[in-house]
């Protein structure tokens, strides 16, 4: 996809009105919006959070569920690159985490948890940060075929995307190896269908990896090693120009790659320093680069400059990226190669002598020690995703005999469990319970298919779900039948909340709803009152919306407990021959 000029100038003209553009068009825009906020100034950067938001309560009106758990990604990302932003982030990776988990869109729930590790590395929460990584990790071992709702090739740039995200939080703690695998594994994802963009970020990607790699290796002294990382990130920087080009990062026409993109200078720079690429490292170095990349630029830039005979203005520049990192935790490996660069560079007048060989000494061994931790944090990852795989096993096996397999909601097991906990809770009352029957269903199996029936009962599951407050318990009761429960709610206000459940239906798009409507039957549980008899007032409550002409809630509090009854307290038929979905 070509970057519109808009893209490049995101305070340029608005678009046509969102409402207007189709599902495709509102995703490829966020992937653009995605690209371009990660270099730009900041004004531009809160422009582009503000589209994202519009994006995102776009979709969230349309309620296509992996539609909006694209958007919440792309509004939390736009936030935790954008300083001072990070912590609006937080709810929103909340939500993500909470829709995802709804509606079993499990690569994107893994995504999630590997932008919350990258939150938790801004605030300095190390650990934590890596106990999201092996939650992310845990849920891609498990998440091996192709959903076919999402299709192949979407599923696979969803993986791609995700992994990223995890090498993005390994990378920033130094953990270079885990990084290795988890990107390897990204290239393989999008190898038979990677674009223009996707192959350049996987460069980019990686090279800032080797770099990094590459000084964290000249610490513990194994410069042999350490100069073969610089080689192939030189190389990886020379390879991109085509692939860049075409990408939906935003550039100056004419501008080579490694002109515009100061990690892929900084890593000809490392491989081979010298005065010729001062020039360039100093303009990239002052302009805005992308998240993580102005350190290495200053490493390289020293670098040429002591190579030049300029080592106070390598030091300077050295010493201002130590005060500009202030307490900034992004890059915690990163700040000690600042640290390291400038130790090495100024190096009193006595470096020989016994004092100051002691210290270097010193130094040396402490940073094997620190190499050797690293490994601690690799099986401290490994062995916190195995745990959180078998965890996940367990859960699964527990929530199969919970859960109804075709939309995801808790089945009749479930719902009378429920119910029978509410019931007996004094802070669930007063308890509303409803019934929703679907108005027009048989029509859609019938004139349709079953498989197209069974997707509007997703939908439909997903859009009731959505519209209700978290702790509302939506079931599946059976066919097209669901059952709601709202604690602590009196009948005035369950009504209306579930009367915007019925404008939300009714207002889904014809392709995803094929028209159906909601029947809904409110009722308020009563003391001593049995599941079974609270279930069948709903019911005949339902009977009186669909004689109303459906789409519509009808309350019956005063009816009587016997199904009988209550069909004849509202004058419907008690014939069993009777067929409701005739007269829907």
């Amino acid at each position: 996809m070509a970057l519109t000029e808009e893209a490049t100038d995101p305070v340029a003209a608005r678009r046509p009105a969102l409402v207007e553009m189709s599902d495709a068009w509102l995703v490829g825009r966020a992937r653009e919006l995605t690209a371009v906020v990660q270099r730009s100034d900041y004004a531009s950067q809160l422009e582009i959070v503000a589209q994202m938001d519009e994006l995102l309560d776009e979709t969230q009106r349309r309620g296509e569920p992996l539609l909006v758990a694209r958007l919440l990604r792309a509004s939390a990302t736009a936030r935790l690159v954008t300083k001072g932003l990070a912590a609006e982030a937080e709810p929103r990776l909340d939500e993500m985490l909470a829709h995802t988990r709804r509606h079993g869109l499990a690569l994107l729930r893994a995504d999630a948890h590997a932008l919350r590790g990258r939150r938790l590395v801004l605030a300095a929460q190390e650990d934590a940060a890596l106990t999201e990584i092996a939650r992310a990790l845990a849920i891609l071992d498990d998440s091996t075929t192709p959903d076919r709702q999402v299709g192949v090739r979407a599923w696979n740039r969803l993986l791609w995307s995700t992994l990223n995200d995890c090498w993005i939080v390994l990378n920033q703690l130094g953990v270079y190896e885990a990084a290795e695998e988890v990107s390897s594994r990204a290239a393989v994802a999008i190898r038979e269908s990677a674009t223009p963009h996707e192959i350049t970020l996987q460069l980019l990607n990686r090279v800032k990896m080797l770099l990094g790699w590459g000084l964290r290796l000249e610490r513990i002294e194994e410069y042999d090693e350490s100069a073969e990382k610089f080689r192939t990130a030189a190389s990886m920087a020379m390879a991109i120009e085509g692939p860049y080009s075409e990408s939906l990062f935003p550039r100056q026409a004419g501008v080579a790659a490694v002109d515009e993109v100061g990690v892929l200078a900084a890593a000809l720079a490392l491989h081979q320093p010298d005065e010729d690429q001062i020039d360039r490292l100093q303009r990239l170095h002052d302009g805005i680069g992308y998240p993580g990349e102005r350190e290495i630029v200053t490493i390289a830039l020293a670098r040429c400059f002591d190579k030049a005979g300029r080592r106070e203005d390598a030091l300077n520049v050295l010493r201002e990226a130590r005060e500009s990192l202030g307490d900034d935790s992004s890059q915690p490996s990163m700040r000690l190669n600042i640290a390291r660069e400038l130790a090495r560079l100024d190096t009193s007048p006595d470096y020989a002598s016994g004092a100051s060989q002691s210290l270097i000494d010193y130094a040396t061994r402490l940073e094997s020690e620190m190499w050797s931790l690293r490994e601690s944090q690799i099986a401290t990852l490994n062995a916190r995703r195995e745990h959180e795989r078998l965890s996940a096993e367990h859960g699964a096996i527990t929530q199969q005999a919970l859960q109804d397999p075709l939309t995801g909601l808790p089945n009749r097991r479930a719902l009378d469990e429920k119910l029978r906990q509410l019931a007996s809770s004094a802070d669930a009352q007063p308890l509303a319970v409803a019934l929703v029957d679907l108005d027009g269903f048989k029509g859609v199996n019938d004139k349709q298919s079953h498989a197209e029936g069974d997707n509007v009962l997703r939908v439909v599951a997903s859009t009731l779900r959505d519209a209700l407050r978290g702790d509302d318990l939506v079931a599946r009761y059976g066919g097209d039948e669901f059952i709601v429960l709202l604690p602590g709610t009196p009948v005035s206000a369950a009504k209306m909340a579930l009367g915007r459940a019925v404008k939300s239906v009714a207002g889904l798009p014809h392709h995803l709803s094929h028209g159906v409507t909601l029947s809904i039957g409110l009722v308020s549980l009563r003391p001593q009152e049995r599941g079974e008899q609270v279930l069948a007032r709903a019911d005949a409550a339902m009977y009186q919306a669909k004689r109303g002409g459906g789409n519509q809630v009808a309350s019956a509090n005063s009816m009587a407990s016997d199904p009988a009854a209550a069909w004849a307290s509202e004058g419907l038929p008690t014939d069993p021959a009777w067929d409701p979905e005739e007269h829907s």
